[in-house]
């Protein structure tokens, strides 16, 4: 799935260790959700979404195009 979490995190200057800490999860965690190398859960999609203030769908595309 593509998502703008590199995108996100670059905005606010935080290193990978920087967002896994916000998001109690590890840093290879956020390296595979930024590769593409694994989905979020649906609360942790929620969660992030809640950290950067946006809907999750403005996050994640799943590639279908609604």
């Amino acid at each position: 799935m593509k998502n703008r979490l590199k995108e996100l995190r670059g905005e606010k200057g935080w290193s990978q260790q920087a967002l896994a800490d916000h998001l109690d999860v590890s840093r290879q965690t956020i390296n595979a959700l930024e590769t593409g190398k694994y989905d979020p859960s649906l609360p942790l999609a929620f969660k992030i979404g809640r950290l950067f203030g946006q809907p999750i769908e403005t996050i994640f595309d799943d590639g279908e195009g609604v």
